[in-house]
């Protein structure tokens, strides 16, 4: 039995977490602990317990969290209200059997949390291009048994073709487009036009859309808007606007302009609705 990504990784309930380590993320779960500014420290506790990943429940979907390297994992792991008021907006604007598209993905936190929430009827089509953290999304897909998630092992871009992405520091979370000097971390990845990967994925319309690339948003979304058909344009968008200074455009005043309303806004996100 290994902890890390294999072609024949043990099955969901391998690393569930043992009795002092379920005591641990139950205490963060009931309390201050949960915030931000302690979860590297739980982390580390709980690595200390047990070296690995853990095998969790979260947003009712199963969940295998590396949460040593990655902020959104620790953040899911150690806080059950993670990215709750996204979450909620999102399937308050999606119905069940609606359509959710999830640009860079991650680990599902999003996309299975709707996947759930749509139900068989629906589809959910995640978009993650690095292949380690698509090795763990496509582990958490099917260990919560979602024939409805769509999962495409690219990055969404303004052409087909190829990028390269690169993670700074230990957050696997936190990889993005190559702009300026490539390094050694750089890996290739495939690239594909947002509108092409969802009419391949067979969807005649969008109800909503949750885009989080690191200072890329604009790249994929202006050029979706200028091309795609208004029959696929979604009803609602989650923006990451943490790095909106990367921007070559700026995304959200050209959905605006669009017809789009802002309906909210979160530390990291920016909340939009149309009509």
């Amino acid at each position: 039995m290994t902890p890390h990504n294999d072609s024949t990784p043990a099955p969901f309930g391998a690393f569930a977490p043992n009795a002092v380590q379920a005591a641990i993320i139950s205490l963060a779960h009931r309390s201050r602990l949960k915030r931000g500014a302690f979860r590297p420290m739980l982390s580390r506790l709980v690595n200390l317990l047990r070296a690995g990943p853990v095998d969790v429940r979260y947003q009712n979907a199963s969940f295998r969290f590396y949460h040593q390297a990655s902020a959104t994992e620790r953040g899911a792991l150690f806080n059950p209200a993670y990215n709750i008021e996204e979450l909620d907006f999102l399937r308050a604007q999606v119905p069940p059997g609606g359509v959710f598209v999830d640009v860079g993905a991650n680990v599902g936190t999003y996309a299975l949390s709707i996947a759930g929430h749509v139900g068989r009827g629906g589809k959910v089509i995640a978009i993650e291009p690095h292949p380690v953290t698509h090795a763990r999304l496509a582990f958490n897909s099917a260990a919560s048994g979602y024939a409805q998630v769509k999962l495409v092992a690219a990055a969404a871009g303004p052409a087909d073709g190829e990028l390269l992405i690169e993670t700074d520091g230990d957050n696997l979370g936190a990889s993005h487009i190559v702009s300026g000097e490539v390094t050694s971390k750089a890996i290739k990845v495939p690239s594909l036009r947002l509108q092409r990967i969802i009419e391949e994925a067979g969807v005649s319309h969008v109800d909503a859309l949750k885009i989080d690339v690191e200072g890329f948003e604009d790249r994929v979304l202006t050029g979706y808007f200028a091309e795609a058909p208004q029959s696929l344009w979604p009803r609602a968008v989650v923006i990451e606007h943490l790095s909106k200074d990367e921007w070559l455009d700026d995304c959200i005043a050209d959905m605006r302009a669009r017809g789009y309303a802002e309906k909210g806004r979160t530390r990291s996100n920016t909340l939009l609705a149309r009509g």
